[in-house]
């Protein structure tokens, strides 16, 4: 076994800690990314309740979740999404 100088541990020690510090912010950054492309519910006038017949389950926009009434995800708004929902980028799906 090769003994390690002080030295070279606390530079060993002072790079772990970095790649520790830095790693989660670089992840966390990346996926804020992808969310940066999605709208705010806010600015497509997000509700939980349906306008008439149109509803986010219709919607070709609609990402169902694991269950149909399970909340899913849109490719438009940011957040999860009621299937009962609506907003202004309401799609209907083609037949």
């Amino acid at each position: 076994m090769k003994s390690v100088s002080r030295r070279e541990w606390l530079k060993s020690a002072a790079k772990i800690s970095a790649v520790a510090v830095v790693a989660p912010l670089v992840f966390t950054a990346r996926a804020n990314a992808a969310d940066s492309d999605l709208q705010s519910k806010a600015s497509v006038s997000y509700q939980d309740k349906p306008e008439g017949k149109d509803m986010c389950s219709n919607c070709a926009h609609f990402v169902p979740g694991p269950k149909p009434t399970a909340d899913g995800t849109c490719k438009v708004v940011a957040g999860e999404i009621s299937p009962h929902g609506y907003c202004y980028a309401y799609t209907p799906m083609a037949s």
